[in-house]
């Protein structure tokens, strides 16, 4: 073999290497099933998860987080609830420890519903699988942005942060819908 031809090769191993190392530890590719994530996320919408966000840090409310929920399906929903409180949903209203929180990224759906038409049915972590007077510790609470076809907390119950694989940051395809993940 010649010199150049070995040079190519190692060129190839290094970034093959590279290239898994990056998959492996710190991105996954992440495909949206269903219109649970509906309006932020659409079906067949292709997300980039980072690996790395929680293996430094913590879930913070909000964050779309990619978990296992059973050992072959994975799920896409928005944390709400932290470890150490107490999450309710009264007249559509989330409120956490008692205090009312505004979700501004269903503000666009409110808007299109009907006056007497409901988001999200009242519920008390109480009332959920598991039966929790608040977040357990190493748990988050869920749920997906469109609230009447979501298989979330209310149904799943509280989730470990170690079954979190990573939050979405970014959808990439298709191209139309390229943006960071709010």
């Amino acid at each position: 073999m010649s010199k150049a031809w070995l040079e190519w090769l190692k060129a190839f191993a290094i970034a093959a290497i590279l290239a898994i190392i990056v998959r492996v530890i710190l991105f996954a590719p992440v495909v949206v099933e269903g219109p649970s994530m509906l309006p932020s996320l659409h079906d067949g919408d292709h997300l980039i998860v980072s690996k790395l966000n929680y293996s430094i840090g913590e879930p913070d409310r909000y964050d779309v987080v990619v978990f296992h929920a059973t050992q072959r399906k994975d799920y896409i929903k928005r944390v709400i609830g932290l470890p150490g409180e107490h999450v309710e949903m009264k007249d559509d209203q989330l409120i956490i420890d008692g205090e009312k929180v505004d979700e501004p990224y269903l503000d666009d759906r409110k808007a299109a519903m009907n006056e007497n038409q409901i988001m999200t049915q009242d519920f008390t972590i109480e009332e959920l699988p598991g039966g929790y007077k608040e977040v357990p510790e190493d748990h988050v609470l869920v749920l997906g942005d469109n609230r009447n076809n979501s298989t979330d907390s209310r149904m799943l119950g509280v989730v470990p942060v170690d079954t979190i694989v990573g939050e979405a940051i970014m959808t990439y395809w298709p191209l139309d819908r390229i943006r960071f993940t709010e």
